[in-house]
């Protein structure tokens, strides 16, 4: 979601688009693929740093206080673990910020359903029919994998639809 914020900020004319995230880039739930081409196209990356406050002058966005983070123990997700690091407080200068925190789907109309859900918050599902908990229920892309490229999804699609011939 933040990859594809930034490539699009800068075809829609931004001089400059910067991704700021909190862990390194080998924590990034990112496609290296994916992180490669944007990086090709112009968008710079500040790892290790978390957003603190969004400063404003005039009602106008200004800049972007951030911290330093350092990696400890790995956390539920598997990933070490950001901490701020005391004191490493900096700047940004910025007069357009596009939050894009995490990529989890919401699941919340999947209420009193009784679809079954993974411990990582997507659709459980066969992974050769793609049928989910409920008879005659199918599901795939992004819900069920968590981020990927929309090429996955398509192919879900058709997996889920051969099967739904089955």
């Amino acid at each position: 979601m933040a990859i594809d914020a930034a490539r699009t900020a800068l075809r829609m004319g931004a001089k400059e688009v910067s991704i700021i995230y909190r862990r390194s880039r080998n924590e990034m739930p990112a496609n290296a693929e994916e992180i490669e081409e944007a990086e090709e196209e112009g968008v710079k990356f500040l790892f290790l740093a978390a957003p603190t406050e969004v400063v404003a002058k005039d009602g106008n966005t200004v800049s972007l206080r951030l911290v330093r983070m350092e990696l400890s123990e790995p956390d539920a997700s598997g990933r070490k673990r950001p901490v701020p690091v005391p004191g490493s407080d900096f700047f940004v200068e910025s007069n357009t910020i596009i939050s894009a925190i995490g990529q989890t789907p919401d699941l919340s109309f999947m209420e009193g359903t009784g679809l079954s859900t993974t411990v990582r918050g997507t659709i459980k599902v066969d992974p050769l029919t793609l049928q989910t908990s409920r008879e005659g229920v199918f599901a795939g892309g992004d819900a069920v994998t968590g981020p990927g490229i929309a090429i996955d999804a398509v192919a879900a699609g058709k997996e889920a639809a051969v099967s739904i011939d089955r």
